[in-house]
Formats: structure tokens, sequence, C-alpha cells
């Protein structure tokens, strides 16, 4: 009889546990899906931030495909660098390379600085250094005056981020002076007027500009 109601606890036991085992189990299945995966988006929402940045930088590196030969001579880092010049306003951006210190000189001094830092979407043609000191004397006299130099600085800059298909393109762009830029592209070489790009397409934080090898004069000025 003893080893009757041993049996009887010992299979009475096993089945408990087995209950509360399928039990728990259960439990632990219906917390698992409790919620429907998609309902509110919560399957797809970890992808989420791993989708944007791909899309940020891929536009990133499409808006920093640069063009030009010269390129090689703006500072891999520090200030005047491409991802310095990206952090800052156009003006600012263009002071610390060193190929453009002299048209940002002449900016400031045109008084354009401010409203060029302040605008929202340009694109600047900048005639490097050397470019200035290739001017006949009666351009570099007109340069004296700070009205006719603003004019003259205005010529070099466009309304919106221009890309090197549209320069390629060869589609007339009207400058803030309200003259006409020609730009082509002649074999791997990208022009605007008569002046080579030596570097173009660098991004600055508001604007788009490329560094030119001459300085570009309005027709009534010639």
């Amino acid at each position: 009889m003893r080893s009757r109601i041993l049996a009887g606890t010992t299979t009475s036991r096993t089945s408990i546990i087995g209950l509360l085992a399928c039990v728990l189990g259960a439990t632990l299945a219906g917390c698992g899906t409790s919620s429907p995966p998609s309902a509110h988006g919560t399957a797809k929402s970890p992808a989420s931030p791993h989708a944007m940045p791909s899309h940020t930088e891929a536009m990133h590196h499409s808006m920093s495909a640069r063009i030009g030969s010269d390129c090689g001579m703006v500072p891999d880092t520090g200030m005047g660098s491409f991802h310095s010049m990206s952090m800052a306003p156009v003006v600012t951006a263009v002071a610390h390379n060193p190929l453009l210190t002299t048209f940002a000189s002449d900016v400031r001094k045109a008084g354009l600085a401010a409203k060029l830092d302040s605008a929202k979407a340009i694109t600047i043609f900048a005639p490097e250094n050397s470019a200035f000191a290739k001017l006949h004397g009666a351009a570099m006299s007109m340069m004296e005056h700070d009205a006719t130099l603003a004019s003259i600085l205005r010529y070099h800059i466009v309304t919106g981020h221009v890309t090197p298909e549209e320069l390629a393109a060869g589609k007339a762009l009207k400058t803030l002076q309200g003259g006409i830029l020609k730009p082509a592209k002649m074999g791997a070489i990208y022009e605007v007027n008569s002046a080579d790009i030596v570097c173009g397409n660098i991004a600055t934080a508001n604007a788009s500009v490329y560094i030119i090898n001459a300085v570009l004069e309005p027709g009534h000025m010639h």
C-alpha cells in the first residue's frame, strides 16, 4: 500500500511539474509575441537609423565628388582643408584656403562678406591667388575702387548649387552682377568663360566653390 501511495505521489508531482513547465513556456512565448511586429512599425524601427545614414552618406559622397587637376594643393587636414571648408560659411571657408586668400580679402574689401556668408545656396567661381597677379593694368586699376570691385566679384557668383554635370552641359549661368557665364567641358577640363577650373565642386556650409585660374571680367569692363 505504501509503495502505491509513493508511486501515486511521484506521478502527481511529475504531472504538476510538467503542467507548470507547459504553462511557463506558453507564458514566455506569449510575452514574445504579444505585440504584432508590424502593428506600429516596431519591427522596422531598428532598421531606420541604419538606412538613413546610408542615404545621407551617399548624398555626401555625391556632393563632394571634386573636379580639377589642382585639388592636391588644398590641405589634407586642418584649416583650409575640404572637411574644414564644409563646416564653415563660404567667405570664412575660402579665407583659410591657401589658394584663395586674395579672393577672400577682396570680398571683404568690397563689403560682400556678410551677404555671402548668410546666403542660403550659391556657387562661387573663385580666382586663385595667382590669377590676380595676371591682371592687366586697366583691370587692376578698376579693382582698386570698392564699388567696381564688388561688381566684378558678383560676376563670379550665381544663385544655387551648380554641379559639374551642369557645367559640362554648357548651360549659361546668370550671375549676381547680371551678366552671363558660359561654362563648358573640353576633354577632362572644365571651363567657365576663359578660365579653367583647377579644383571644383568644393562644399562649404552654404555654397559650392570652383577655384579658377583667371579673374572673370564682365563684358562691358573689357
